[in-house]
Formats: structure tokens, sequence, C-alpha cells
């Protein structure tokens, strides 16, 4: 079995910065140990930069390499197909229940699949089986608010206060932009929603219960202002969950119409994306990739009963790779918002280690060093996923895949960067 260990030198300079919609602390974990808890999420952005790093040395390698610099040296094509196959293979022998994949340039066309659906095994895995794509959800709702600031319904830095009032009562200078750019300094939230309805610290039907509740997303809300924020509105980067959850409340307050109806008619019909859903209750259906945690004290347990109300509005959307690529290609393509609003949403909004914007962020570009591919990654109890682009839209990676290991003690089941370097470097 394949496993990896995450160099302390990157788990430091990254400590603190969760990814999308983040998985389980361990039964009884406090709210005031999520550096510790979210230790696993957070190895999903080391990887994806991981992968971009070593995609980029390789990158250069073969390019010295079939280049002839030598006198009597000839030109060594690569061919990036089996090098893909078998990177999500290795996924699924390693540990993942299932993978789709996806990799277009100007010259390449590629889908992959491999692994089943779910935990019995019945059905395997189709390269257009669409997942729980998680804080991908995130790029959607920046999209939703930019299209209101086209509209002046309001500016980035409208006080939410003037939206909502009293939303966040201690708080009140927090505007748009601090919500879309994680610079609000309130905490995650998610944590601090399903903490309190884990009553028995050692049994994990506890927490599959609390993630399994329905939750408005008011008590979102209620659950960070209960608790201290680590820092005053605009002062530094803190990666929340229920900052994207007050921003779906504001489009649906200033619009009047549920944020899923908004997702369908602004975004899923105008960019093509045929099989994403943004579901409110429990359950996936069709040819979905379902859901699964792996603890080493019971070993794989089905999510079937996970309720998106849990992240809500920060990552409920369901998709298949394919969608998440026409997401970006169509928002970087000025199809959904201007031009002038994507450098917005793509240019770094604070002093952060991962580029974020607003709403989307940047991955250093494997095949053209000082440039920069641009997406979102997400991560759920039981699923991963991600999606990049260059700026231009011709080069596009999308990766999906079910079934986490949430055991905080022990390096994970599996590496993603066994599939995701092939799929940088076949970008180049």
């Amino acid at each position: 079995m394949h496993r990896r260990t995450t160099t302390i030198a990157l788990t430091v300079a990254l400590a603190g910065i969760p990814v999308a919609a983040t998985a389980a602390p361990a039964p009884g974990a406090d709210v005031d140990e999520l550096a510790t808890a979210a230790e696993r999420d957070e190895e999903l952005r080391q990887d994806v930069r991981e992968a971009a790093a070593t995609a980029q040395a390789q990158a250069a390698e073969m390019r010295r390499s079939t280049t002839g610099d030598l006198p009597g040296t000839a030109r060594v094509p690569w061919s990036p197909r089996p090098a893909l196959e078998s990177g999500i293979d290795t996924l699924v022998a390693d540990g993942a229940i299932g993978v789709t994949a996806r990799v277009e340039t100007p010259t390449l066309r590629w889908t992959g699949s491999a692994g089943e659906r779910g935990l019995d095994g019945a059905a395997p895995a189709l390269d257009r089986s669409p997942l729980r794509v998680a804080s991908n959800t995130k790029t959607m709702i920046a999209t939703l608010v930019m299209q209101e600031v086209e509209a002046g319904t309001w500016t980035l830095d409208t006080p939410v206060d003037d939206v909502i009032p009293g939303l966040f009562p201690d708080h009140p200078d927090v505007t748009v932009r601090h919500l879309l750019s994680h610079t609000s300094g309130m905490p995650l939230g998610t944590y601090e929603l399903i903490t309190p309805y884990v009553e028995d610290p050692e049994d994990w039907d506890d927490f599959v219960s609390a993630i399994s509740r329905d939750y408005a997303d008011q008590e979102h809300i209620d659950a960070v202002n209960a608790v201290p924020w680590a820092t005053q509105p605009g002062e530094a980067y803190s990666y929340s969950n229920a900052g994207y959850v007050a921003l779906g409340m504001l489009l649906e307050e200033a619009t009047g119409t549920d944020v899923g109806t908004l997702v369908t008619e602004r975004i899923r019909r105008p960019a093509g994306m045929g099989q994403s859903r943004y579901p409110d209750e429990p359950g996936l259906q069709g040819a979905a990739l379902h859901e699964a945690m792996f603890v080493d004290e019971l070993g794989w347990v089905g999510l079937e009963g996970f309720d998106p109300d849990v992240f809500s509005h920060s990552g409920a959307a369901v998709a298949t790779v394919e969608d998440l690529s026409d997401l970006t290609t169509s928002l970087l393509g000025g199809d959904l918002v201007s031009s002038a609003s994507v450098e917005q949403m793509i240019t770094p909004s604070s002093e952060n280690p991962m580029g974020y914007g607003l709403g989307m962020y940047a991955l250093p570009d494997p095949c053209r060093p000082g440039e920069y591919l641009y997406g979102h990654d997400g991560a759920t109890f039981g699923s991963l996923s991600l999606t990049f682009a260059s700026r231009d839209g011709s080069r596009q990676v999308a990766l999906g895949v079910t079934g986490r290991d949430l055991t905080l003690d022990q390096d994970a089941l599996y590496d993603i960067n066994d599939a995701l370097v092939p799929m940088l470097l076949a970008t180049c």
C-alpha cells in the first residue's frame, strides 16, 4: 500500500490554512484544536502545489532531453496517455474508491476513470460520474456575487450590515470583499457548527449523525458569532466556510431567489454544466461517486446520509470533472462575468501563500514559469476535487476522488499526486 509523508517544511508553511469544506475532526475534538483536526485537509493544497513543482521540474528535464542538446541526440516524443491512465489506477490500487479525471489542451483531450462508484463495488466509476465537489462551490458563489457587483446591487466594499443588518453584530465592518477573500477574521465555521452535536467523543456514529443533520444557514452564522474571531476584518487571511454561507444569504436577500436557482440560471446553463446540481438534501443519484471516510478504528464508513447543508453555500455542489472544467474556462473566458471582474477574482487579495483572490486561487504554471493556472479545490468528509486552467482557458485539468482517509496519526492511504503530476505535465 502506497503511503506518503508530508514534509515538515510545508506543514509549517501552510499551517492553519484549512482546505475548502474541510474534513472531520476526531470525535470529541474541541474547536480550539482545529489546527490539528484540519491537518488532513491542509495536505490537499500542499499536494497540489507539490504536484505543480514536480511537474515543472519534470517538464524542464523533458525539454532538455528532447531538444537534442548534444551532438547526435534525437528528439524523443512523450505520450502522456499511459502515464495518465497509470496515475488514476494507482490511486485506486492504493485505497481510493473512485476516480474521475480530465485533461484538455490544444493538442490533447483525455478523460479517464477508475475504481467503483461506491463501497459495494456494484458499478464502476465513469468518466462522467458526478461527485460532491465541495469548495469548488465557492467559485460559483463568488461569480454570482460579482454579477451583483456589475449590476450595481452592491460594491465589493459594501458592508454586510447594509444588506442584512445585524448578521455579525460584533463585527459590523465586515464587507462583501472580506467574505469573498477570506479576510473577515471569522473562523472556519464547520467545526463550530457540528461539534455541539457530537455527544459521545468516543463514538464515530455520533459524528456521522452530526453531519447528517439538516442545518439552517443562520445556524452557521450563529456558530461563528458565538466564538472569538482570529482577527479584525481586513487584517489577515483566514479561510472560512461560514463566510461563503453568509454570501449565499446576501444573494438570497438581494435577489429574492434561492441560491440553487441562481446557480442553475446564471452559471450552470450558460457554462453548459449539464451534470451539475445544487442539492440541499442527502443522497446522490444515478452514476454519482458516493462519499466514504476511512478511520482506523472502523475501516470504511459510507456517508450516504451526509447532508449538504453542513457546508451549504460553501460546498454543497455536485458536478462532473467536465462540468468543473466548463465552469473554470467559461469564467476565465468572460462568459459569466466581465474580464475586469475576472481579473479581480484571480488577483491575490491579501498576503497568503495560496495566492487566493475572490473565490479562486493561483497555482504556479508548471509549463510556463512565471505564469499561473487558476481554479479551486474542494474536500468533503469523503471526497476530493480540483479544477485549474490557464488564463486563456486553453489548458485545463480537473480531478475528482472519492474515499478519504481521516485517520490523523498516519499518512493518507493514497497520494493524489500520482495522478495530478502526470495530468499537469500533460498540459505542457
